[in-house]
């Protein structure tokens, strides 16, 4: 409604309003029609209007009259209007309120969360007024009650439950950092508390300011800022900061407590520690830089994508740990121990003396192992058969030059008595430096240790291993695995034990390394160790087989891989390769893990020279025994690998076999050829592989597979044809396989001693004399196969029934003491007397008939 029909309280009023309208222009007329339709109807409803008739103003001037009193009324109230400092004040005082309270019932979870709030407040409230003497009498007493709760809890047996003492851990952290700002007015208020809170005026509080995140910006001509092309950093202010040796610490300790968090650029802390070190002056800050820095650079992996550290980071780490290392060599009274307390006042450094052991708090020993690790993990991702994989090798060396080095160092604490340096680090570290020596030949061992020794300074040396020492690599592995036997226990001293066992079958001590993997008794107890020690122990078991092989022992060699190869899973175990099987539940969790465990490719074992060896000696060993077995059917059918097994009866099964085309078919032809008596044609496909020339003096390797091939052709064909001869030359044996008779002789010895042959050897007239045994009809070997099989099955079930039966050994025992299979009266109810060996037993209660087959099968 326009203004012009507003009543007034008095004629004037209206009479002026009426003039204003008159006299008002036509376009400010519209204007002030379009403000008043679009104002508030709450406005609309408070302002008193009159109708468009001149009969109702009696009511509207009621109507204002009693407004008029109400507002009046409203105006005899006092209103309070409180400021912004006397609501944060109240919130203030409400949080230490809800804190009191959670102390009496010892609530710290409820604690740790209001303390955090209350820490909120008190930074709004300090950057424009002073901080209230209530929280710095709120913060006393909770420092006082943490420290009586927790002397408590060392003396009482009541523990407290799990979030209270989760809640008790963040407080103490918390409080300690956070107390650490107001120790001046902590300290007065404790020397007179109620002085302190009774006084009027509140003596401003300046707590530390907190190290911001500089920013970079395009400076010019600011010298000593400059940090290349014109950028520079710069604080808050926008003026360019040098870099100072007085806030070294200061801006360590920001960057230490922004680890971890997120939207943290790693990338730009490294590049503000890397300026720090170049203005460190001091031994102190040069190490504590370092150590920073180092732990930097190895929490860019979590955040890459490649899981592994680039080689210019890694180059970076290994050249500042090398620095470190030298910094402390230098420097005798500093030392890194992982039990030492971190120096809390970043605005004085300590000044320790030179007499003065002073402790920084860190790990030489991680370090070493991160850089391992990394390398390592570096290695897994790279092509082997790139030159960057060659070129990431190389970075081997400077590797176990450090590790050397760090050797060194924790020999050196452990010197020292009162630091109690303890004896894991040590361990440890040799564990390291074996791992990178075990599995190589002696004279790559032998320059990496040469130029180890020639890195390090001449005036440090080593206890354990001696730089003037034997320069025998065999005796430096028995060193450093007696260190670790003497000195670590469970996973260590395994580890040790199975390096030195690797490391002597490596080198051909097939004998020394048998006996002792025989005598640690690993095989019994490996399952209860961790995945990566098992790797190593599969990987041990293989070398040594492939000693035994090396060693022409057929037979031992064969037995010692069947249980990696004869599994079909060789990848796997000696963690070289991930199979997945068709029809497996890998979650891709496990599949990660196991990928991360795989070896990188300098360390593999050859599985195809594997498998050549493993084929190889079965087939050495299977041939005669499937010749014997088919000629002599009352023996006992055995089976030494069932995977040759299927492997030949796969091959036997096909049409049309063409040329061998790898180690397979080149062994399932030679094993058909042995079998026929070929066995010149024989050792020509098995000494064709071309595999043979991956191992050592492999020219040695083929003459020992044909004098085995020989031999085996010997027996075979003694086996296959024996009941159809009655007499057998030496001499003509000896022709046919072209051996010596001496060997001939030997061979045939052997056989009849083991009672393989029945036939006896003529000395005098150089031949073989068969005897006959009772030949068995057709029908009858039936019979004795069918005897054998329900023995077998009868076995069995007792073995089952065993199973089932476990802790009621008394379950089937009748009264007497006789019948099924309780006490001490046999199986199968032949519970009956035992001491009159002559007469005849007394039957069980219960007797296996076995129905009709057990009536076809007795005696």
């Amino acid at each position: 409604m326009s203004r012009f029909f507003a009543g007034g309280d008095s004629s004037s009023e209206s009479s002026s309003s009426d003039e204003e309208e008159l006299y008002s222009d036509p376009e400010a007329q519209k204007e002030d029609e379009e403000s008043e339709e679009d104002s508030d109807e709450e406005e609309e409803d408070e302002e008193s209007s009159s109708d468009e008739e001149g009969g109702k103003g009696g009511v509207s001037k009621f109507l204002r009259d009693q407004e008029s009193s109400e507002e009046s009324e409203d105006e005899d109230k006092v209103t309070v209007v409180k400021s912004a400092k006397d609501k944060r004040l109240e919130e203030l005082e409400g949080v230490v309120k809800l804190i009191d309270n959670a102390r009496r019932i010892n609530d710290w979870s409820t604690i740790s969360t209001e303390f955090d709030k209350l820490n909120r407040q008190i930074v709004k409230m300090a950057a424009q007024e002073k901080v209230p003497k209530i929280y710095i009498k709120t913060i006393a007493e909770l420092e006082d009650f943490m420290n009586d709760t927790i002397a408590a809890q060392k003396v009482s047996t009541k523990k407290l439950n799990a979030t209270n003492a989760r809640g008790l851990n963040a407080m103490k952290q918390k409080i300690k950092r956070n107390n650490r700002e107001y120790t001046t007015e902590i300290e007065k208020y404790r020397a007179d508390k109620e002085d302190y809170m009774m006084s009027e005026e509140e003596e401003e509080v300046q707590p530390v300011e907190k190290v911001k995140k500089p920013k970079a910006v395009y400076t010019e001509g600011v010298e000593g800022v400059d940090d290349g092309g014109g950028w520079g950093i710069v604080g808050t202010d926008g003026k360019a900061v040098p870099y100072t040796p007085e806030k070294i610490l200061s801006n360590l300790r920001s960057i230490v407590e922004s680890r971890g968090k997120k939207n943290t650029d790693r990338a730009e802390q490294i590049r503000v520690m890397e300026k720090l070190l170049e203005v460190a002056v001091t031994p102190y800050q040069n190490i504590r830089v370092l150590l920073t820095l180092i732990s930097t650079r190895f929490d860019l992996t979590t955040s890459s994508s490649t899981n592994y550290m680039s080689q210019e980071q890694w180059k970076s780490a290994e050249h500042e740990f090398g620095t470190l290392l030298g910094m402390l060599e230098a420097n005798r009274n500093l030392v890194v121990v992982e039990n030492a307390e971190e120096w809390e006042d970043v605005e004085k450094p300590p000044q320790p003396a030179a007499d003065e052991l002073f402790k920084i708090p860190g790990s030489i020993v991680s370090i070493a192992e991160r850089l391992d690790d990394e390398l390592t993990r570096s290695l897994q991702h790279v092509d082997p058969h790139t030159a960057e994989y060659i070129e990431r090798l190389s970075d081997e060396q400077a590797l176990y030059n450090n590790i050397l080095r760090a050797l060194l160092y924790v020999e050196n604490l452990q010197t020292i008595e009162k630091l109690e340096t303890p004896q894991d680090a040590a361990n440890r570290i040799v564990m390291r430096r074996l791992e990178h020596v075990y599995f190589k030949p002696s004279q790559v061992v032998s320059i990496l240790e040469e130029t180890a020794w020639k890195s390090i300074p001449a005036e440090l040396d080593s206890k354990i291993t001696a730089r003037s020492g034997p320069q025998d690599i065999a005796t430096l592995v028995q060193v450093l695995s007696t260190y670790l036997f003497k000195n670590s226990i469970d996973i260590i001293r395994a580890r040790a034990y199975l390096c030195q066992v690797y490391y002597f079958a490596l080198h051909d001590q097939y004998y020394r390394a048998r006996d002792m993997l025989l005598m640690s008794h690993l095989q019994e107890t490996i399952t209860n160790f961790n995945i990566s020690t098992q790797i190593l122990f599969n990987r041990t078991l293989v070398q040594v087989g492939l000693c035994a092989f090396r060693a022409s022992l057929v037979y031992e060699a064969q037995n010692t891989l069947q249980e990696i190869c004869g599994s079909g899973r060789q990848k796997e175990l000696l963690a070289q390769g991930v199979q997945l099987q068709r029809y497996s539940q890998v979650t891709p969790e496990q599949e990660k893990l196991e990928r991360q465990r795989q070896l990188p490719f300098h360390m593999h074992i050859n599985l195809d020279l594997l498998e050549c060896v493993y084929l190889t000696c079965s087939m050495l060993l299977e041939v005669p025994l499937l010749a014997q077995t088919g000629s002599s059917p009352d023996i006992k059918k055995r089976v030494i690998s069932k995977t040759y097994r299927r492997l030949l009866e796969f091959h036997e099964r096909q049409i049309f076999t063409g040329p061998p085309e790898n180690t397979r078919d080149h062994v399932m032809q030679a094993s058909r050829a042995l079998a026929a008596g070929e066995w010149k044609k024989a050792a020509d496909l098995i000494c064709s592989i071309k595999v043979w020339e991956l191992m050592a003096r492999s020219e040695q390797i083929k003459k020992m597979l044909s004098e085995q091939i020989q031999e085996e052709g010997l027996r075979t064909y003694l086996f296959t044809y024996a009941p159809f001869y009655d007499t057998l030359s030496v001499n003509t044996l000896a022709g046919m396989f072209d051996l010596t008779e001496r060997k001939v002789a030997a061979v045939v010895s052997k056989m009849i001693s083991h009672e393989e042959l029945a036939a006896a050897l003529d000395q005098v007239n150089s031949a073989i004399i068969f005897r006959k045994g009772v030949e068995l009809s057709r029908l009858q070997s039936l019979a004795l196969t069918l005897s054998d099989k329900a023995s077998g099955l009868i076995e069995s079930n007792e073995r089952v029934l065993e199973q089932r039966t476990q802790g009621t050994a008394n379950a089937f025992e009748r009264q007497g003491g006789q019948g099924g299979r309780g006490g001490r009266g046999g199986r199968g109810g032949r519970g009956g007397q035992r001491g009159d060996r002559g007469g005849s037993r007394t039957r069980g209660g219960q007797q296996f008939g076995g129905g009709a087959l057990g009536g076809a099968i007795k005696v």
